[in-house]
């Protein structure tokens, strides 16, 4: 079933949570896109933040990704 297949997937990664530093993150991302004429989806943009507030690398097929600064990516 699709439910005990999520909850499989789940007990298997971490969840990582949006808290305040996130936020800042999120903010910085935005103003510095939108100075440079280049906004982004919301969803990605909160997707990079919380990928810089951990340090760790997005994997990703998107290249719009690219246009953030000090995003590592996969």
């Amino acid at each position: 079933d699709k439910l005990g297949g999520i909850y499989a997937f789940l007990a298997e990664v971490d969840v990582l949570r949006v808290g305040p530093m996130t936020a800042q993150r999120y903010a910085s991302c935005k103003a510095r896109l939108k100075r440079a004429g280049k906004p982004l989806p919301e969803n990605d943009i909160w997707i990079a933040a919380t990928a810089l507030e951990h340090e760790l690398p997005l994997l990703t097929l998107d290249k719009h990704f690219s246009l953030i600064e000090g995003l590592t990516l996969a």
